[in-house]
């Protein structure tokens, strides 16, 4: 088997790198519907803090694309206001790290405003934001802070792991009427591969099988897609094939396909960024624990995480706290040739 990570079959696919593709989303939203804006640090003439929105404001204008103040807690507010307002706003934080100055305004007024109002007003706001280490940016630009926002009812919560679904599911989050957090690995921004041409959707709530094998099922989320593919060609040279599952929305949670992947070999290991503790992929083990898949596991449910520290800014110590594609091989092997 290849570690093939497919677009959706389209014609006119095109490979571009994946803050190119995000580019292309927002630009696609910001030509079909007059409602969207962006909202951001240094959007505008400088392009965004990694590139992202490029020539947005010259394309479309200081109006739709606007630089804010230093003040996260105000661009977000600001951005709920104009949702309430009728405005489908795009608010991008520089790093994710930052929603924490934003938090009221994501989690108690954003995600809640829809239920308390007994559905009379909804908040079609869409907040990305760059997350992850490996860039030497230390402890307070290199966070996953996904279960944070997982944890909130109201949000939905999305990881792109390719260019494909980085445009597709940003532009299905415009289309939501409910707040959607849209997590950007930095490491991927550079990365290429295949994009449809067009304004396609990649559909909230699908879990992507990224390849197929017998041995065990590897759930992984964002920059560990990838690795997981890496891993997944290195062990099928030793004669384990492995199944890799790519959530791609962690809310709402395809659990469907993961339970049946799962039950389809047995085995389960889950690959975060994100420390160990209270992490995303402590609710995924639960969810095979509780479920139909449990009966069918042939042995424990493995986590591979990163470690319970601070991200160090020391690039080996960088590396050494989140799992590397060896650590996904090791705990595979362990995994298959000890039960």
């Amino acid at each position: 088997m290849t570690a093939t990570m497919p677009a959706p079959a389209r014609a006119g696919t095109r490979t571009m790198a994946y803050a190119e593709a995000v580019r292309e989303a927002l630009a696609s939203a910001l030509e079909s519907d007059p409602r969207v804006l962006l909202l951001g640090e240094d959007i505008g003439v400088y392009g965004g803090a990694f590139g992202v929105t490029g020539d947005l404001v010259h394309r479309f204008g200081a109006d739709r694309v606007r630089d804010t103040p230093i003040s996260e807690l105000g661009i977000v507010g600001a951005a709920v206001g104009a949702a309430l307002a009728g405005m489908r706003p795009i608010v991008e934080i520089q790093f994710s790290d930052f929603t924490a100055q934003a938090m009221d305004q994501i989690a108690n007024q954003a995600a809640k405003i829809h239920y308390m109002l007994g559905g009379a007003a909804s908040v079609p706001l869409v907040l990305r934001a760059p997350g992850g280490s490996g860039t030497g940016a230390a402890a307070q630009h290199s966070q996953s802070l996904e279960a944070w926002f997982a944890h909130v009812p109201g949000l939905k919560v999305v990881m792109p792991a390719t260019p494909a679904d980085a445009k597709g599911l940003l532009l299905a989050a415009v289309d939501d009427p409910n707040p959607v957090i849209v997590l950007e690995h930095k490491l991927l921004y550079r990365q290429s591969g295949p994009v449809p041409e067009g304004a396609y959707r990649t559909p909230l709530g699908v879990a992507e099988v990224r390849r197929r094998g017998a041995e065990l099922t590897i759930v992984a989320t964002g920059v560990m897609v990838s690795r997981a593919l890496e891993a997944a060609d290195q062990l099928a040279g030793e004669g384990i094939e492995a199944t890799v599952v790519d959530p791609r929305t962690l809310t709402p949670l395809d659990t469907e396909t993961l339970l049946t992947e799962v039950a389809a070999t047995g085995r389960a290991l889950l690959v975060q960024e994100a420390p160990r503790t209270a992490g995303f992929m402590a609710e995924v083990a639960a969810l095979v624990a509780e479920g139909r898949a449990f009966g069918h596991l042939r042995a424990p449910v493995r986590r591979l995480c990163g470690l319970d520290v601070p991200i160090p800014y020391a690039p080996a110590l960088e590396r050494a706290a989140v799992p590397q594609v060896p650590d996904i091989l090791a705990a595979a092997r362990e995994l298959v040739r000890e039960w």
